[in-house]
Parts: C-alpha cells; structure tokens; sequence
C-alpha cells in the first residue's frame, strides 16, 4: 500500500502565509542597523531598541505581528553578523553568566559553532534545542511568583507573572518570535516538522540567543530587587536497568542499511532528507540526545504526509493558517478525524511498512513494544513502589518497652469507624476487579494478606496508550500525583519509626514523645490498610481510565477538580454531610482531588517536625468518607466500564 505514498516532491510544508511570514517578510527592510544600538560593549542588551519594533493595532490591545516581524529584520541581522564574527572567548565571557539562568549555558557555544557552520540543519537544531531549553527555564521563572506553571507555552507567554518579571514590552518580543501561530512561532513550526532546513533563517537563531541573554540580565535585577532564589525543576531521569535496554544495539551493518532506505523510502520527504542525515551522524558519534530530536520530528512529519495521504486530505500536510490548528501527533494518532471518519492511518500501518530483511528485527521489536514511559507506565510502577514501601513497615517493630507503656483512649472510636469503612470500601473495590484477578477459591471479602497480590495482578494489566485524550491525560497527572504522595508518607512514616526506635532504646525520648510514638504505631495500623485502599482505587481507575471519555462535563468535573465556589446547600448535598457554618466558602473539590488533598495533607501530617498522628486519624476518617459516597453513586470510572459492560452483554 505504500505505493499511496508516492506523488509530486514536495517543495514545502509551509502554508503560504507562514512561508511568506518565516522566509520573506523579515527581509523586506532593507536598512542597516548598528549593533551598539542593541548591545552594548559588555554585551549588555538594549531592549528598546528591540521592543521599539514592537506594533500594535489601533486599539492597543493586540500586537501586529506581520509589521512587527518586518520592522524586527534589520535587527535581527546585525544581530547575526555580531555574533557570527564574535570570537568564541568572549561570547562565553560576556554571555555565560547572563545565560546561567537557563540551566544549559553549555548549550550556547554549541549554538555559536553551529551558526558559523551554516549547516541549515545544525541551525535548525540548535533553535529547536534553545526554544525547548527557554520554554522550560521560563516556566521556572513563573514559579517565583505562580503556582501551577501554565501547560502551553503561548498562555505562559501571556501570563502576568512574567510580566511582571520581564515587563509586557519583552514579553510580545517573545511572542512574536515563538509564542503565537500570527508571529514566526519559531518553537512549533520546528517541533512539529514543518520547516525544512533551508527555510530558517540563522539571523532568527542569532536573535534567540541574545534574547536569552538579555532576558538573564533582567531576571538579575528582579532577583536582586525581591531577594528571590531561582530553583530548577528537576529533569525526569530514567534509572531503570530494564527501561535503559528495550531497543537492541544498531550495527554498522544496520547503518548502512537505514542509509540506503534514507534515499529510497517514500516516508521521508525529500526537502527533510539533510535532517535525517544529520540525525544518523549524531547516532554515529553518540550524540543521542540530537539524534532523538531530530528522528521525532521527522517521525511526526512523515506519519502527517501518510496521514494527509491515507485521509485523502493533502492540504493537511501543510501548516495550518492562525485561525486553524495544526495538524500534529494528537490528530495524527487520533481514531476519529474531525468530521467524525475513522483516521485511516492506525489501519493503514498495521502491516510492515518496508520488506528489508534487516528492518525486520526493527518491526518485529515494535510489535512486541509495551510503552515504558507514558504517564499510564509511570503511574503502574509508583503504585508497586508505593506498595512496597508500605509492605515494610511491619518489618519496623517496637521497643519491647513500648508494649508495656499505658496510652490513652483517645481517638479510638475514629480509628475503629475508620478500619470498618476501609473494610467496606475494599470489598466493594475487590468486586469491580476483573474476574481473572480476584480470588477465586475466596468467598469472602479479599483479606488484606491478599491486597499485595492484587495490586500486582491489577498492574499487569494492558492499558491502551494509543489515544490518549487530553481528559484520559488530565485524570492519569491526577492520579501520578496522589501515588506520589503516598510513596511520601509511606518513606516519612518508615524513617520516623526507626528514628523514634533508636531514640527510645537509648531512653532519649521524652514522657510526651513516647506517648506520641505509640500515636504513630496507633495511626500505622490505620494508614497501611488505607494506603493499600487508595492504591487499589488507583490501580481499578488506570485499567478503566478511558471510561472517562463516557463522562460528560459535569460529572468528569466533579470527578477530577474543582469548578468554583458552590452554593453552602448543593456542596454538601452532593458530599452526604450536614453542612458546617462555613459551608458557603467550602470549594467543589470533587473526587480525584479530594484524595489528592488528603494525601498531600497526610504528607504533611506524617513529617518528622510535625508527628501529628492524630490529625492524620481525623483526615483519614473524613476522606473514608467523601470516598464511599462517591462509590454509592457509582460514578467512578470501574463503575461506568461495569455499565459499559452490561451494555454489551
């Protein structure tokens, strides 16, 4: 069938208006510029001369792109021509500390090497490479001020938070270079796979760097004003053996091959062959990080050309207008294009795409691939590291001393409804596992020696990865983060046990600590078997995860977050309980969230500075709680796969 793919060469997947923007426009100006007018001697950037360039409607409330770019170009090749005949030893003298704030200043003399290659291609990486680093560093600045960090980069752009660090002026500079679909939106026509190598001006690359730097040298004085810290978020890691060996070793052999496939294949377009040809020299010489950069976005573009082609939509291949979307992996992965059709391409590459016997190897390890790093994989092994943690703790026992010490009575009777509703919630959670995973030869509720088991067999269950809607992305971020919190409490309950243990053997703890102590041995009775229930809760949730897409708006908000403020009367109707006299100021945290916020605060309760065990007794009774009413109604996502089912049958 790949015969489909075989037509015209083309010569573009720039949309005329985005050619015209990206390749023309910011050369129409003919007029030389003096760099000392943008930077100065010590590389000090001049951003008026910069934000100067900046048009606006006649309303003032929007900038004019097109102008902007056009008035942009004379700066951004004097810019260009600076840099170019800048001497690498005092580009990092002048520049590194200005650029510290990125967490990549190594990046910046690789882009200098780069842009004096003139290799389109090591140009065109090196932005990809810069816009992806300043995206990240940028969303750290906005957790100076903000708390969640806007998800895309156009409503970061757009945030107060950084204009209030970098001032509005700066801010549409980076908006006309990278934040918007009606400026050069640098970032997304390079990530997605739309320009070719040839159609990016280096002077745009230039341009990137010196703003960067000048957006450390006001980040500077804004730190230096408030006295704030800028931390970095930390990179995700992969530290698994058995994630770090799933693909086998590529022979010099099998290199040569790819290298022949490269020239023949209808996959890859001809205008985005140097891309590919880089990406195996960047293989070559281990420089895989590069080389994965390259491969995915070629990966996209390729899948778009079959995906335009197999949908009988040729146009889709081209970027999309400002007014319309782009055609990207969400689409191009999606079962159903927008009109309602079945996507043809899913269907199209079922079958081997290329007969080469030494590709063979290649496509019989992609049938065989489970996804190792999808949040759905991620989340399955935070709830066995979770368990294990907490199956530990019986292995942390008391002082024989301990026995023996008197404790008050106090809480008791929370503790007991506690353990009888976590029984009932756990039975009732057994009953809407899959019959291949529950205990057959048992009649009775699933007794907790046999919650571990469980757990695992739930985790060993497939979940589809290949459609992923953004709600079925949305509840998995929930449902990682609550796993997350539990993996904390049970860490902080295990280092406090030890810590307290050795401090009672050596009679360094005080009447009142020891009392507290026995609190915590008290609440670990209560917290294990909780713990175990919200893993369960999880682990039903992700088999089923995409019965949230059977949810309407309503019930998926009230499943996973808050809506606003709710009346003091419909609130806690919906929660079961009588209303308290601050009711009216009590948000609509619904399910999913809820037990977020009892984790966190279980968190919180259970650290080593606050040992407050019977707080975390109260939290736990009032989450047990919120947790069966929302059972009764039956509106979790095991419960709709049940209905779903029954439909069926």
């Amino acid at each position: 069938m790949w015969e489909i793919l075989i037509g015209e060469p083309i010569a573009t997947c720039l949309s005329p208006s985005v050619y015209d923007m990206i390749c023309k426009l910011g050369f129409e100006v003919r007029e030389n510029c003096d760099i000392s007018s943008i930077v100065t001697q010590n590389g000090e950037v001049c951003w008026k001369k910069i934000t100067d360039c900046m048009v606006y409607t006649e309303s003032a409330q929007g900038l004019d792109h097109r102008e902007s770019v056009r008035l942009l170009g004379p700066v951004c090749q004097a810019v260009h021509l600076y840099l170019s005949s800048l001497p690498k030893g005092q580009f990092e003298v002048q520049y590194t500390p200005a650029l510290q704030w990125t967490g990549v200043p190594e990046l910046f003399p690789e882009i200098l090497d780069a842009l004096r290659s003139l290799e389109s291609p090591s140009i065109s990486l090196s932005l990809m490479k810069l816009t992806s680093c300043l995206e990240r560093a940028l969303g750290d600045v906005y957790l100076l001020i903000g708390k969640d960090c806007p998800f895309l980069l156009r409503d970061l752009l757009a945030s107060e938070e950084l204009a209030q660090v970098f001032g509005q002026p700066v801010m549409d500079v980076l908006k006309v270079f990278v934040g918007s679909p009606r400026g050069l939106n640098l970032r997304n026509v390079l990530w997605h796979g739309f320009a070719a190598p040839q159609e990016v001006p280096p002077k745009y690359c230039s341009m990137m760097v010196v703003l960067a730097a000048g957006l450390g040298q006001l980040l500077k004085g804004f730190l230096q004003q408030t006295g704030f810290t800028l931390a970095h978020r930390p990179f995700v890691t992969l530290t698994s053996v058995e994630d770090l060996i799933v693909f086998p070793d590529v022979t010099s052999e099998v290199l040569s091959v790819l290298e022949e496939v490269m020239k023949k294949s209808t996959f890859i377009l001809k205008i985005m062959l140097p891309y590919w040809e880089v990406a195996l020299t960047k293989l070559k010489s281990h420089r895989f990080a590069d080389c994965a950069i390259l491969l995915l976005v070629q990966l996209e573009t390729g899948l778009r050309k079959a995906f335009a082609e197999v949908n009988g939509c040729p146009k889709r291949l081209l970027t999309a207008e400002s007014t319309a979307l782009y055609t990207t992996f969400d689409e191009i992965l999606a079962k159903h294009l927008n009109d309602g059709k079945i996507n043809q391409l899913p269907l199209f590459l079922g079958e081997p795409a290329m007969e080469k016997a030494a590709v063979r190897s290649l496509i019989n390890l992609a049938a065989a691939y489970v996804s190792r790093c999808h949040p759905a994989s991620q989340l399955k092994k935070q709830v066995l590291s979770c368990e294990g943690s907490i199956g530990a703790w019986p292995l942390l026992p008391l002082p024989e001393e301990a026995e023996r010490e008197p404790v008050r009575p106090e809480g008791d009777s929370e503790t007991d409804a506690c353990s009888s509703l976590i029984t009932e919630i756990v039975a009732e959670l057994c009953c809407r596992a899959p019959e291949t995973h529950r205990a057959a030869h048992l009649s009775g509720p699933l007794p907790p020696e046999q919650w571990p088991r469980l757990l695992h067999a739930l985790c060993s269950t497939p979940v589809r990865t290949l459609f992923c809607p953004r709600a079925v992305l949305e509840v998995l971020a929930v449902l990682r983060r609550v796993a997350a919190h539990c993996r904390l409490v049970g860490g902080q309950v295990a280092a406090c046990v030890e810590l307290r243990r050795r401090q009672w053997e050596d009679r360094s703890l005080r009447s009142r600590q020891r009392r507290n102590y026995l609190r915590l041995a008290r609440s670990m009775k209560l917290l294990s078997p909780m713990l175990y229930l919200i893993l369960l809760l999880i682990a039903l949730e992700l088999i089923n995860i995409h019965m949230v897409l059977g949810k309407n708006a309503s019930e998926y908000q009230q499943y996973l977050r808050a809506t606003g403020t709710l009346s003091r009367q419909r609130y806690w109707e919906e929660a079961g309980e009588a209303a308290p006299p601050s009711a009216a100021r009590t948000p609509g945290a619904w399910f999913l969230k809820c037990i977020l916020q009892y984790t966190e605060n279980v968190a919180a309760c259970t650290r080593q500075d606050r040992n407050k065990w019977d707080d975390a007794v109260r939290l736990t009774h009032a989450a047990l709680l919120k947790i069966w009413t929302f059972i009764e109604k039956k509106q979790m996502l095991m419960h709709l796969a049940e209905k779903s089912t029954s439909k069926v049958v």
